[in-house]
């Protein structure tokens, strides 16, 4: 054996381990215990798209894809810079949304309730008034189903453009279904359940999005200022123009988004294709079990 192949799994497990520790937290390996080992029945079987999809490491595009997209609903994004954290404690902000996926996704009925319940207690403490003098409130099952809508687009673009197992036309209505379950449960009435419910719904949203100075401030921080190392930065900035690129035309225009414009679309996307891919390899080398469905 060559030294390569001796370094190679420590490598490999080191990067996985590094990955898993920033998304699931402090709690991440007794989460993952009680997600997957607890037993019981689940929400969804293991044949169900959800699993496919936050399970793959396109989730890592998809989950910043959807925060640029959702941030374009100015009464969502107040709630988002007023209560979130999102500046002040980031990884946090993350890690919890990682959890919540993890277990609604794979983890029994019972755990996946009480996270939704915990959310639903959390969202009805969330009000206030946009910089305009709008008022919100986080429990509003329109602003709900904003995110919803954002979050399941955003998250299946990603997979079907970088997932190592694109869904066919029945598995993307199947994945769209799953996550209106969850979302149903979260207080959304009458969540979109296929292709076409979930494009016209996102219509409907249209005349009621701009880029108010709190969300330019969020892309901002979300694709120039991260909280990494500047060892991470090359990574992200992959990461980053890919999440640009896999939002609608609309949602670029407006938040003024032109990532690396002299590069051709083809070579972001074979970036794209290249990170998504070393992610799913580093993260293979974690232990059984680690299945986790990655940030938004």
């Amino acid at each position: 054996m060559n030294l390569s192949e001796k370094s190679g799994p420590g490598l490999r497990e080191r990067v996985g381990t590094s990955l898993f520790s920033h998304v699931a937290g402090p709690a991440g390996a007794q989460n993952r215990a009680r997600i997957h080992g607890a037993p019981g029945p689940r929400w969804f079987g293991p044949e169900r798209p959800i699993r496919t999809v936050h399970g793959d490491a396109s989730m890592f595009i998809g989950g910043l894809s959807a925060l640029l997209l959702q941030s374009l609903h100015p009464r969502a994004m107040a709630a988002v810079a007023g209560h979130s954290g999102f500046r002040s404690d980031p990884w946090g902000r993350l890690q919890r949304t990682s959890t919540f996926l993890a277990f609604t996704t794979y983890g029994t009925a019972e755990d996946a309730q009480r996270a939704v319940d915990h959310v639903r207690e959390v969202h009805e403490r969330i009000r206030g008034t946009t910089p305009a003098g709008e008022p919100y409130h986080a429990a509003d099952p329109h602003l709900l189903c904003w995110v919803h809508v954002a979050e399941v687009d955003s998250f299946l673009r990603a997979h079907q453009r970088f997932g190592a197992g694109p869904l066919d036309g029945a598995g993307c209505d199947a994945y769209i279904a799953d996550a209106a379950r969850v979302a149903h449960a979260l207080g959304v009435p009458d969540p979109p359940r296929d292709r076409a419910a979930l494009a016209a719904r996102l219509a409907h949203y249209r005349p009621e999005l701009r880029a108010t100075p709190q969300a330019r401030d969020a892309a901002r921080f979300v694709l120039r200022e991260p909280p990494l190392p500047w060892v991470a930065r090359g990574p992200y900035a992959v990461l980053a123009s890919n999440a640009v690129r896999l939002l609608p035309p609309w949602a670029r225009t407006l938040l003024d988004l032109h990532t690396a414009p002299y590069l051709p679309e083809d070579l972001v996307r074979l970036s794209g294709r290249a990170l998504t891919g070393t992610i799913r390899w580093a993260m293979a080398a974690l232990p059984p079990r680690e299945e986790l469905a990655a940030p938004h």
